[in-house]
């Protein structure tokens, strides 16, 4: 999913630098790879083969990383440092903050990376991006920006973390603050500014989000929580206002007529000014299965479109509860 660019070593963290045992740290950071069943719902959008990496949490053997790569796989392996390799079993994947949990079938042997808060890391401070492989595949990083988040694929942080320089392969890395703790979790790559000319930076997502959610994610395979209104659509801002640039196939929003290209302008009549907005507006009309009235703009004309909505996770394949 990631190229395979290297890391300058002039961007790598240096032991000296940190106050905390910086390769006892790293270690507890591993190459995850899984496999994904062609039938899968997201197969074609996320393929069936992912790579990244995954962050060990527990002294069992619990490893997170980053939901997209593990969301309906039904093989797991976990890379150590040393070049071991373990299986591992999904337990579950939150797509509310975007984590993933899964569960190690082995001993990884690895150090356990404690869980720090994000609330105290800011703008300015200095940390490590951590991928699987040691510090040769790690990034001495400044958060650059704590702000929302909003996403294509119907999701938001209300406020995310932001670092740089980026890493090349960011998926499920470990942000490791200043004491040595795990602040966040890599989800993607952007750029700062928003245009092509912008420098490459890291979206993280914070981990004071997910000790509400852990206990949930273990045993049920997701946050003990009504789930909130699937549209299945791919949205973008434009100058024109909202527009429709994909739908999932078989998901709601196609079944109920909506386009690629048409501009969603209001939610239950009410404006909506950009993607935050918007995906705001349709989880505050309930959950999965609420009638969610959208004025669209198709073809110089207002249409009015009633989708109703679903449970994103009834779409995807899920893992067996262990």
């Amino acid at each position: 999913m990631q190229g395979e660019r290297k890391i300058p070593v002039q961007v790598q963290p240096k032991a000296a630098d940190y106050t905390y045992d910086l390769d006892r740290a790293i270690g507890a950071v591993l190459s995850l790879s899984t496999r994904v069943p062609e039938d899968g719902f997201t197969a074609e959008t996320l393929g069936t083969e992912r790579a990244g990496n995954g962050v060990v949490i527990g002294e069992d053997g619990l490893v997170l990383t980053v939901g997209y790569l593990i969301m309906e796989a039904d093989s797991v392996w976990l890379t150590t440092r040393d070049g071991r390799s373990v299986p591992g079993h999904v337990l579950g994947f939150d797509a509310a903050t975007g984590f993933g949990l899964v569960q190690a079938l082995g001993d990884l042997g690895t150090p356990v990376l404690r869980l720090g808060r994000s609330a105290s890391f800011k703008v300015g401070d200095r940390a490590v991006l951590a991928g699987g492989g040691g510090r040769a595949h790690s990034v001495a990083v400044e958060l650059v920006a704590r702000q929302e988040f909003a996403g294509y694929w119907e999701y938001v942080l209300d406020e995310a973390l932001f670092t740089a320089p980026s890493h090349p392969h960011w998926g499920g890395t470990a942000l490791i603050g200043p004491k040595g703790d795990l602040l966040g979790i890599g989800s993607l790559q952007l750029q700062q500014g928003g245009s092509a000319a912008g420098r490459a930076i890291n979206m993280i997502i914070p981990i004071d989000l997910l000790p509400p959610i852990l206990d949930d994610l273990r045993t049920r395979g997701r946050a003990d929580a009504a789930p909130r209104p699937w549209l299945g659509l791919y949205a973008t801002e434009s100058e024109e206002g909202i527009v429709v640039m994909g739908l999932a196939d078989g998901g709601p929003a196609e079944g109920a007529g909506l386009q690629g290209g048409d501009v969603i302008t209001a939610v239950a009549g009410e404006p909506i000014s950009d993607l935050a907005a918007l995906f705001r507006a349709i989880w505050a009309l309930g959950e999965a299965g609420a009638r969610i009235p959208l004025t669209i703009k198709r073809d110089g004309r207002n249409v009015l479109l009633t989708v109703v909505s679903g449970d994103r996770h009834a779409f995807l394949r899920t893992p067996s509860v262990h």
